[in-house]
């Protein structure tokens, strides 16, 4: 079990979201997705301004083991891409709450937090699936 940060909300996708100050929110995958994955080799990421639906394919991401759609939890235009990423997609498995954030989105709506999960049912969420 990892320990979950508190300032982030979570999808049953194994995605998670970060408000910032200025109204856009980062995005990246769990330690739980990061760690199912195994050791990274490629991130496709999107483009700046590219529009992004709720539950939509956002990114790809490949390990050894299996190539996986990272999905939009928000709809929104993407403003900012971690391009770290192309030359070193080790750093989500790394430190995937950190320097492994995969793209900044700017909501074309409030954020509905109805939709997502709080660190607790997150954890909960997981527990459930290992039973």
């Amino acid at each position: 079990m990892s320990e979950l940060p508190g300032d982030l909300l979570y999808t049953k996708e194994h995605e998670w979201l970060r408000k910032e100050n200025d109204g856009s929110v980062t995005v990246g995958i769990t330690d739980h997705a990061q760690s199912a994955l195994g050791d990274l080799v490629y991130v496709e990421l999107p483009e700046i301004d590219q529009e992004l639906d709720a539950e939509g394919e956002m990114a790809v991401v490949e390990s050894v083991k299996a190539a996986s759609d990272v999905y939009a939890p928000i709809a929104g235009v993407v403003v900012e891409v971690n391009e770290e990423l192309s030359d070193d997609p080790e750093k989500i498995n790394a430190d995937p709450y950190g320097d492994g954030w995969i793209v900044r989105i700017q909501p074309s709506a409030d954020v509905d937090d109805a939709d997502l999960m709080s660190p607790d049912d997150y954890q909960s969420f997981l527990d459930d699936l290992d039973d």
